[in-house]
């Protein structure tokens, strides 16, 4: 049996680099998936191949984190709630907004709020929402998706860093509030040097035989999703 079989799990930034390998492979492991992103045609092209390889087949929806408010959060979760018959087994919060490094003097509070508003806020809002779905489950993961300068901030990260550090808050937050509900559990993990789009844009002399590669992590983001790592809560983990 697979280990996911029967689980039906949200993934954002479902569209491309580690959101797209997560959702794909969440599908092989047995899980219905629901793709959320905001570009529609790379999404379809997801959903299709998860379809063509046989796996269950997910749910897609077109959803802008960047703008969202309680309306569109709460909207979005009623949708899902009537879609998947009011079955929710987690959240994996991949979407990400990486605008580039550079000094503070040359950071705009416009990025800094899209940073935020991306990388913490929309996590917030979705979790938030979907905590009714979750606390129904008989086992619960909610998957924040973090980066190591949150907890060692350098030059450069600036916006990003501070919005990842708020990420690691939140997520230790949820988990301390949830220590009540055994059935449910929010970790942090943190991927490291992966050969994503991000990684290309934020260290572009990098060579990619020094970065592992999506296969390298996917095994343990469907582990921390899986009952087995049931009573793990709280945690920031660098694979």
């Amino acid at each position: 049996m697979s280990t996911l079989q029967n689980k039906t799990i949200i993934v954002t930034g479902a569209s491309q680099g580690l959101g797209e390998h997560v959702a794909k492979a969440y599908a092989a492991a047995g899980a219905t998936v629901i793709l959320i992103a905001r570009h529609q045609k790379r999404m379809e092209k997801v959903y299709d191949a998860i379809v063509e390889a046989g796996y269950p087949e997910p749910f897609a929806i077109c959803f802008d984190l960047l703008t969202a408010e309680e309306k569109e959060f709460d909207q979005l979760a009623a949708t899902i709630t009537e879609a998947t018959q009011g079955k929710l087994d987690g959240i994996v919060h991949c979407a990400s907004y990486f605008n580039a490094l550079s000094p503070l003097d040359f950071q705009t509070v416009s990025d800094w709020i899209k940073q935020f508003r991306i990388n913490t806020i929309a996590p917030m809002g979705l979790t938030r929402a979907f905590a009714p779905l979750l606390k129904e489950s008989p086992d619960a993961s909610v998957i924040f998706v973090s980066e190591s300068h949150s907890e060692t901030p350098q030059a450069y990260w600036g916006g990003f860093g501070a919005s990842k550090a708020a990420l690691n808050y939140l997520g230790k937050v949820i988990a301390d509030e949830w220590e009540r509900f055994p059935n449910l559990r929010a970790n942090i993990l943190v991927p490291g040097a992966i050969n994503s789009p991000q990684r290309i844009k934020s260290h572009p002399g990098e060579a990619q035989s020094e970065r592992k590669t999506y296969e390298d992590v996917l095994p343990q983001f469907v582990w921390w999703a899986s009952e087995e790592s049931k009573g793990r809560t709280g945690e920031i983990v660098y694979l």
